[in-house]
């Protein structure tokens, strides 16, 4: 099921809205939006695409390099690669017919921020 991700806060907001959920409980709206976020993560194409684009020599890669190494059709990786665009983890830039997304820096850092244990 796709979720409207124009709900969601872009990721490295939800860094400034909220707690770590083990420093205090998280609130119904805090809550929210980072299930939203999660859910644009809690896939194994999107890990992988997240992962492959961050590992690229340069930070970025083109969607014609993503295609064959994920072994999914192209509308299906630019699916995903808009549900990530979407929620604030990457970003786009397109240069003639093909598009290159980056990793947005920090994106990563809010999630691991929310998801911080106390102590650690």
């Amino acid at each position: 099921m796709y979720v409207n991700m124009t709900e969601t806060l872009p990721a490295q907001e939800l860094r400034a809205c909220c707690a770590p959920i083990t420093h205090e409980p998280i609130t119904p709206a805090n809550a929210d939006v980072l299930a939203r976020s999660l859910r644009a993560l809690a896939d194994p194409a999107r890990l992988r695409l997240v992962s492959m684009v961050a590992a690229c020599e340069d930070g970025e890669a083109c969607v014609c390099d993503l295609t064959e190494p994920l072994g999914l059709s192209q509308p299906t990786v630019s699916h995903h690669l808009r549900v990530l665009t979407e929620a604030g983890f990457l970003s786009r830039s397109k240069r003639g017919t093909w598009v290159y997304y980056r990793l947005v820096p920090g994106a990563l850092d809010g999630m691991a921020h929310l998801l911080a244990t106390v102590g650690e």
